[in-house]
């Protein structure tokens, strides 16, 4: 790199300095030409950058010179100094990062937008309030400090508020500002005309360079429109380089933007530009990619360090800030629009994302933390507005990467909101632009969605966050208001209630007749703008119910507007005349089957909600003269709203089936929690509001004749002739709908308050079913700032009931809601209501209560509303009353349904409750008016001469048809009495009782004895029944004698069988091994194949029959996760090192099966699975290929078999008739036989021969071959199984002669009794006694396996393995290169030299037991562990109590110490105390001598003691009582003293033992410490935390998108991306399937920290979604983080989750949730 130039600036800083204080006439100039000449140079020419040389270059070259002109001073001493004169800011402004977790306090928060971050929120009030936790997408900031965010606790402890504001400039010299505003505008000037800067081939002027070489970049460019995998396919093409490459490329495009993919000169990048866009022009628009100079992006590369090295320095101090603030928005020559902030955000989407990246954090880190430039920043921004829009709707880039989205950092504060307002009408310019986009109308002028291009729908969901802007603007609300924010929140108003015109009536329907409709019309746009406006238009209604003035006004102009719309609707309808009862109407003729009709009718419904606010702000009864109630026509505000419930009533009764789904999906959402509010709640007002305004019974016949009812009660009979269940039963449901709910529970329409409606809600929910509260929460509105509200009440109505290991926390209704109840509340769906009405009628026959459900009493209506009630006592509801009971009454004629019955009763019902409380609440001025009884008590006049209604409700009640609804009718008649004598009370003479009562007593004795009677009866039936059965039985047992005896002899059996496990041995001490062994006889074993269910005894030589069996590797008990084998093939897994590295453990679901019939069900699964065709296969749950398969039973994933055996020692033990032999005379003898048979493998000439050479021992015959008693069936078991454990543990092709299979079985058999045991251990259980019988039929048939499978293998082969395996523990002369004491885990070499054993004992005749040997095996074994954990014991002795002090144990212990300390050279350290040597002998032996025993008892079937079925204190001597062991252990060596003297010796002597002893190396100790999940913080937040500072190790410093925590290491990986994709065995594979191998031998548990879930993963195809221990405060986990709650972790799930990992159910919790649900089956598992 050249140094030298013209330029003065270079030669040192200090001359630098002065060079540009003293000579620079024009500093711009000057500035520019070094710029010009260095930059080429130092920004890298070639086609692989050094960004960390180039930075370093710049910093000294470019950048150290401005920071000494600015500072006047060496730069590191001037900041410093800077900062200490800085007031700090309280303002916090950390901006986020991707995924870092944010903190909104649901108390505080102004609106939902105010954010803390984690720092802020834990110095903060708000952590003790109730508060929302989510995860930021980036780019947001704290709002910690600032007051218009927070109503209380703006200020952390961090950013507490200092004294009284001061101006910022204060703090620096004049020299210092005057310096600081020329750099800041030379600098800025330079980086925004280089960034906006849009010739490629030459640069701004005063950059130029004299040469000018032929060098150029072809420069790639981020869309979001073309994907990954595109982009890599087609560079590889283009620029011909390798796949990782492609990738690397694709993936710095999409982080920063762009990224050069070649360098050369013109021709050369062009030709790559030309493959490139010809090969993605095909379906979409082509990549954007262009040929640019490489100085030109060298100028580039040093603007974007530019801008951040500004956003640096004014972190220094605020008055720097403030300069570049006033630079940045000074406005420049040109006028409007040219400072150079507004040339950024101009030019906003014409930058590629890295470049957006840095000027946004630039204006975030200046304009918005100062908050002078805030309000001015603001103004620029909302005058631009239209633009800013306009361009990011043209752009193809997320929200989060403009311009745009800075406008929730300024319309979210309300000063400035309200600012821009009044001064820059906000709200009309949001709007306008809103409708310029939505340019698609039909004649009308309604919006017209139906054939909109890929293009329109993109546009449209880009500017649906024009609403949110507008959202944010109306947030908080005004407290005070100016004339000025009236005139333009009107102005606001206007041009909303413009855009609802445009929505009023839009995508019209007509009922389909004849035929299917053929193509599903376009609703979903429609809808999601509804759901978008829904809060804007609920927030609009608040704004205009906190002045009176703005009320009246917008309600004139909302009036105004919905004439205007209902001119246009009404043209060319008929009027009729309709009469029923004497009343006549004039209507128009309107039949909603025939004619079209809209559900979207946002006009009436914004009027609607401002008539109830009228009600709610008392403005109707203060300044009546000044609403224009008296121009307000009652039929036309119900018109639409009536049409659009007919049309759900139609839709519900199957009328427009051929409509099509897109129908029913309307009504969906017009009833849907999301939008009824403004929708279906509104339309209700909308008719309550014109039923107060006019006669109830002009109201009710309108209403029937839009329902198509009008005939039916007008003409008698007519009723006969129609089907009209549906249509009657939604009539009557809207009438209780008027009635009932809305007008009483809305504040403005009943006398209540807000909680009383949400109380009312979760009522009705939970008188479904108990809830979950999110599940509640889903089911209540949400308010503009997410809030229901539910918090405040919830207490009051409902129980918490907390969740166990598995669901969730739930509410349940307190009982003495239950009065609160209503049958037909409005808001449930008919699926809802009629299972709130079977849980209530359970509910009650449960509490002995009778089932009617009669209406709640209701609160007082409104005067505004008042009239409502009359519409239950009008002529036409009688009417209609009386002729849906005449029609019960005689119901062989007519076409109705109990439900109509049982809607009329309730009805009946509430106006009874109207009158009672009516008449409860009267005073003496009032006269009650309400006088339903009277009226239902007349019967009908002439010419019909009906009968009452009451007199039919009587007659009703001994109807046997109507048995379900006698309990409501009885309801109704004892409330009636009741009003009656409450009207005889307040009327002074006492009247007798009426007829109706005593009708009514008399009926009801009757009622009960009918009851009885019928009860009686039945029961005599029940008896004869039962009498007649017993007898048939009776005589059917003496016909057929001889089948239940034997069925009898089978049952004793079968118990006997079931008893096996425990054979009955009295009072004799039990002994698991050894010459001494307690003998038990063999019990049958007969069992049943689960597939062809044929019984069948396991026997020696019949047929075999199998265990379902899965074989994996394992880590769950490695102290070493990264040991590797290198070469599988080459191996050697004789001896297990105690770290456990990795084992192989076998598991089984305990289903049995024939050997055979196994084989044909595998067959059929390969075949299966072949003839799914190549192109159709996917995944399935279960690997073939590697031999798996469900169990046929249980679906259990499997991928072998275990033949089940008889006790296989029995088979080789043969009579001991010799006394037998010491433990040094035994080891003399074996000793003997291993070198004879050492030199009959190795030497030459025939056997016979050797024989003669050899002096054999006694009875040992090494030529006999001994015969295999097993079948043919069991023997190709025994090898099947044995080359299963061989092929998964050491991941190699199946091999049956490979000489290693005997040794993996040993080693799985041993290795699954020692996870067990852990198992066991951890949770505190008892050895036996515990197990589930699954895994205890599995380890008995496992033991006998292994002990057995040496009979299938090379007897040679085995003896030699029993050679070397012995030669660790007796070293002989022929075995060298044998690991030290220290390298050896005992139990595996226990497990691997008893079953050898029998290799050897089969050829020696000597008459010594196999016992025998086995007991002197587990000794030998036993002292090298004792010697073990004395080497490795790391016991302090402290100055614990002793309990029996000096016992022969504790002496023992200390002489076998010593001896131990002169054998090492006294490289032990010195122990003085016996009682801690043999503390820590027994506590390290214990977990040996507990495998041993449960190894012992399932290869011998020696039943255990029961002292050891229990745990207890004494435990450990049970256990050495058990496995034939002195209690003292250190007898052992005392009786053997001779030859352990010099077994010691040798193991002492090794050279790995003193290297240790010296502390060169590391070796286990013991015991060894229980494997366990890394332990989690509680705060979920913490581990969010963590995650959003996790940097992705492959792509240079950038967040990783899916940090994923490994749970059994604690390694946070960057998963699901192809940065970190790594090759594994030949295949590309994400990072963590790649640890999965590394860490678990391809299992892994992660935790997937943005989305709250845990992962399971199994190989490369296998893998599920599992709930996350962390729950919030209702029991609840929030996967996704979508709910925000503050989340803890519950320390029971996490164990849950920690024992499927210890018991390897892993791979079966996987395989059980890939079959449960398929789309698992189709996720690409290897790529995460």
């Amino acid at each position: 790199m050249i140094l030298q130039g013209p330029s003065q600036f270079y030669d040192s800083r200090e001359k630098a300095l002065t060079l540009w204080y003293t000579t620079a006439t024009d500093l711009p100039k000057e500035v520019y030409l070094h710029l010009a000449y260095y930059i080429p140079k130092i920004y890298s020419r070639g086609p692989n950058p050094a960004p960390q040389r180039e930075d370093m270059l710049a910093q000294h070259i470019l950048l150290g010179p401005m920071e000494w002109y600015l500072c006047g001073e060496d730069p590191a001493f001037g900041f410093p100094k800077l900062e200490q004169a800085n007031k700090p800011s309280h303002l916090c402004g950390r901006v986020f990062k991707v995924g870092e977790p944010t903190y909104s306090c649901r108390d505080c928060a102004v609106d939902p937008t105010c954010v803390l971050c984690m720092e802020c929120f834990l110095g903060s009030i708000h952590r003790e309030h109730r508060y929302r936790m989510t995860t930021s997408g980036g780019g947001g900031f704290c709002d910690c400090g600032d007051t218009e965010a927070w109503k209380e606790g703006p200020y952390c402890q961090k950013h507490e508020l200092s004294s009284a504001e001061t101006d910022p400039l204060m703090h620096l010299s004049e020299d210092m500002i005057a310096r600081a505003y020329n750099i800041f505008a030379i600098m800025f000037q330079y980086a925004v005309d280089i960034l906006t800067w849009e010739k490629e081939n030459e640069l701004p002027p005063g950059l130029e360079t004299l040469e000018k070489s032929d060098t150029y970049y072809c420069m790639l460019f981020n869309d979001e429109v073309h994907t990954y995998e595109q982009v890599i396919y087609t560079l590889q093409k283009a620029v011909n380089c390798t796949q990782k490459e492609a990738i690397g490329f694709a993936t710095t495009v999409d982080r920063d933007g762009r990224r050069s993919v070649r360098y050369g000169d013109f021709q050369y990048c062009d030709q790559a530009k030309s493959v490139i866009v010809r090969n993605t022009s095909r379906q979409t628009k082509p990549l954007k990619v262009q040929v640019m100079h490489s100085s030109i992006v060298a100028h580039q590369s040093f603007g974007l360090k530019l801008l951040t090295w500004l956003g640096n320095i004014i972190g220094y101090s605020d008055g720097l800030r403030r300069i570049l603030c006033q630079v940045g928005l000074q406005e420049g020559p040109d006028g409007e629009n040219s400072s150079l902030v507004d040339k950024l955000m101009l030019s906003d989407s014409k930058l590629w994302k890295g470049a957006r990246s840095v000027y946004h954090q630039l204006f975030m880190s200046s304009l918005l933390m100062d908050l002078k430039y805030k309000k001015l920043f603001a103004i620029r921004f909302a005058r631009n507005y239209e633009r800013l829009q306009s361009d990011y709707v043209k752009d193809d880039h997320d929200r989060e990467f403009s311009i745009a989205d800075l406008s929730v950092q300024i319309f979210t504060v309300p000063s400035l909101a309200r600012m821009l307002i009044t001064e820059e009408n906000l709200m009309t310019t949001i709007i306008k632009t809103f409708m310029d986009h939505l340019r698609h109308r039909d004649i009308q002028g309604r919006f017209q969605f139906e054939r909109y291009t890929a293009l329109q729908a993109f546009k449209f969901r880009r500017v649906q966050s024009l609403i949110l802007d507008l959202k944010y603007v109306l947030i908080t609300k005004p407290t005070d208001w100016s004339n000025d924010l009236r005139q333009k929140f009107l102005e606001g108003f206007d041009a909303f209630l413009e855009l609802l015109k445009c929505m009023q009536g839009m995508d019209p329907i007509t009922r389909q007749v004849g035929q299917h409709i053929e193509m599903e019309p376009e609703w979903e746009a429609a809808f999601t703008l509804q759901m978008k406006l829904t809060h804007v238009i609920s927030m609009m209604q608040d704004w205009c119910a906190l002045d009176e003035k703005v009320l009246i006004e917008a309600y004139k102009k909302c009036l105004t507007v919905l004439m205007q719309c209902h001119s246009g609707f009404t043209d060319g309808e008929q009027p009729i005349v309709l009469s029923i009862c004497g009343h006549s109407v004039e209507t128009i003729r309107y039949c909603v089957s025939q004619e079209k009709v809209s559900i979207h009718l946002p006009v009436s419904r914004l009027l609607a909600g401002l008539h109830v606010l009228l009600s709610k702000s008392e403005v109707a009864y203060k300044f009546p003269e000044l609403l224009p109630l008296s121009e307000l026509s009652p039929p036309l505000l119900i018109e639409h709203p009536l049409r659009c419930l007919v049309l759900c009533a139609q839709v519900h009764a199957g009328m427009w089936r051929r409509n099509g789904f897109s129908l029913v999906n309307q009504i969906y959402y017009y009833h849907n929690v999301k939008c009824r509010r403004e929708m279906f709640d509104k339309d209700i007002i909308m008719l309550q509001t014109g039923l107060s305004m006019m006669d109830p019974n002009h109201f009710l016949m309108i209403m029937l004749s839009r329902f198509d009812l009008y005939q039916i009660f007008s003409t008698p009979d007519y009723g006969k002739r129609f089907n009209t269940e549906n249509t009657n039963k939604v009539l009557l449901y809207l009438v209780i709908i008027f009635n009932g709910e809305k007008n009483r529970f809305s504040p403005g329409m009943g006398q209540v308050n807000a909680t009383d409606e949400i109380k009312r809600e979760i009522i009705h929910q939970l008188s479904i079913r108990p809830m979950a509260h999110s599940e509640l929460v889903k089911a209540l509105p949400e308010n503009e700032n997410k809030e229901t509200g539910m918090e405040s009440v919830i207490e009051a109505v409902a129980c918490f009931k907390k969740p166990g290991l598995t669901g969730r926390g739930l509410y349940e209704l307190k009982p003495e809601c239950t009065k609160d109840f209503n049958l037909y509340f409005y808001h449930f769906s008919r699926a809802e209501q009629s299972k709130a009405e079977e849980a209530q009628r359970k509910l009650k026959r449960q509490n002995r209560e009778d089932t009617a459900l009669p209406p709640p009493v209701l609160p007082p209506l409104s005067p505004l509303f008042a009239s409502l009630i009359n519409i239950l006592q009008s002529d036409v509801m009688l009417c209609i009353m009386g002729t849906i009971l005449q029609w019960a009454v005689e119901h062989n004629g007519y076409a109705w349904s109990e439900s109509m019955l049982q809607r009329v009763l309730h009805l009946i019902g509430m106006a009874l409750q109207e009158e009672k409380q009516h008449l409860e609440n009267l005073n003496e001025e009032n006269v009650v008016t309400f006088t339903f009884t009277q009226k239902i008590s007349k019967p009908g006049e002439a010419p019909s001469n009906s009968p009452s209604i009451l007199a039919m409700l009587e007659t009703l009640q001994n109807a046997p048809h109507l048995e379900v609804h006698k309990d409501m009718i009885r309801w109704i008649l004892k409330t009636f009495n009741a009003i009656k004598k409450l009207r005889e009370n307040s009327s002074t003479s006492p009247v007798p009782e009426t007829e109706g009562n005593i009708i009514e007593e008399g009926s009801r004795d009757k009622d009960k004895a009918e009851r009885k009677r019928k009860a009686e009866i039945a029961r005599l039936r029940r008896e004869k029944i039962m009498a007649q059965m017993s007898e048939m039985q009776r005589h059917f047992i003496d016909e057929n004698k001889e089948l239940f005896q034997q069925t009898l002899e089978e049952l004793a059996t079968s118990t006997s069988r079931a008893l096996d496990n425990s054979p009955t041995v009295s009072d004799t001490k039990l002994t698991a091994l050894g010459p001494k062994q307690t003998r038990v006889t063999e019990q049958r074993q007969v069992v049943t194949c689960i597939l062809c269910q044929e019984e069948q005894e396991v026997k020696v030589d019949s047929r075999a029959m199998v265990l379902a069996a899965f074989v994996q590797r394992s880590t769950v008990l490695s102290k070493n996760r990264n040991k590797v084998i290198q070469d599988p093939e080459k191996y050697d897994p004789l001896f297990m090192h105690p770290e456990l590295s990795c084992g192989t453990h076998t598991g089984s679901c305990g289903h049995i099966m024939h050997a055979h019939c196994w084989q044909r069900y595998f067959d059929a699964v390969q075949a299966k699975e072949q003839r799914r065709q190549q192109r159709l296969r996917v995944h399935t749950s279960y690997d073939v290929e590697n031999g798996e398969f469900l169990c046929p039973l249980c679906e259990c994933l499997s991928n072998t078999v275990i033949p089940l055996l008889p006790p296989p020692r029995g088979l080789f033990n043969r009579l001991d008739f010799s006394d037998q032999p010491n433990l040094a005379q035994w080891m003399r003898t074996i000793s003997q036989q291993i070198k004879a048979l050492y030199i009959l493998h190795n030497s030459c000439g025939s056997n016979s021969e050797k024989m003669d050479e050899l002096q054999l021992p006694k009875g040992f015959r090494p030529d006999f071959q001994p015969k295999n008693l097993y079948s043919e069936s069991i023997k190709e078991m025994l090898t099947t199984f044995g080359t299963a454990i061989y092929k998964v543990g050491l991941k190699v092709h199946p091999n049956e002669e490979d000489l290693r299979v005997p040794i993996m079985c040993w080693g799985s058999c041993a290795y699954t009794i020692q996870t067990i045991e852990q198992i066991l251990t951890d949770e505190n259980k008892p050895l036996f006694g515990n197990l589930p019988c699954r895994q205890d039929d599995c380890l008995t048939s496992l033991t006998r396996f292994a002990a057995a499978h040496w009979t299938v293998s090379s007897l040679s082969a085995v003896q030699g393995h029993f050679c070397r395996l012995l030669a660790s523990l007796v070293p002989n002369e022929k075995n060298e290169n044998l690991p030290c004491i220290l390298d050896i885990d005992m139990f595996h070499l226990l497990v691997s030299l008893v079953l050898s054993f029998p290799a050897i004992y089969c050829q020696d005749f000597s008459g010594v037991s196999l016992g025998t040997g086995d007991l002197h095996i587990f000794h030998l074994v036993t002292m090298a562990h004792i010697v073990q954990i004395l080497l490795t014991s790391s016991t302090e002795e402290n100055g614990m109590d002793q309990e029996n002090p000096n016992s022969e144990e504790e002496a023992a212990a200390l002489t076998l110490y010593k001896f131990l300390c002169q054998r090492t050279g006294s490289a032990l350290k010195e122990m003085s105390s016996g009682w801690h040597l043999w503390r820590s002998i027994k506590a390290g032996i214990m977990p040996f001598l507990r495998c041993s025993a449960l190894f012992f008892h399932y290869l011998n079937g020696v039943p255990v003691p029961s002292e050891i079925q229990v745990t207890g204190a004494s435990q450990f001597e049970h256990l050495c009582s058990y496995l034939s062991l002195p209690n003292n252990l250190i007898c052992l060596f005392q009786e053997n003293s001779k030859i352990m003297n010099t077994l010691v010796e040798s193991w002492c002597s090794n050279n790995e033992v003193n290297r240790y002893l010296e502390g060169k190396r590391q070796a286990i100790s013991y015991a060894r410490e229980s494997n366990k999940l890394i332990d989690l913080p509680d705060d979920y937040s913490c581990l969010i935390n963590q995650a959003s500072n996790f940097l992705c190790p492959k792509s240079g410093g950038d967040k990783s998108r899916a940090p994923t925590l490994c749970l059994v290491c604690g390694t946070m990986l960057c998963s699901q991306s192809y940065c970190c994709q790594t090759e594994l065995e030949g295949e590309d594979v994400g990072a963590c399937t790649a640890h999965t191998y590394a860490c678990g031998s391809g299992v892994g548990i992660f935790l997937r920290v943005r989305e709250c879930q845990v992962l399971f993963l199994a190989g490369k195809t296998k893998g599920c979604f599992y709930a996350p221990p962390y729950l919030d405060d209702y029991g609840e986990t929030d996967q996704g983080l979508r709910r925000g709650n503050p989340l803890h972790l519950c320390k029971e799930r996490f164990k849950k989750i920690q024992k499927l990992w210890q018991q390897h159910s892993i791979t079966e919790e996987i395989g059980h949730a890939q079959e449960a649900n398929q789309t698992l089956v189709g996720i690409d598992w290897q790529h995460l």
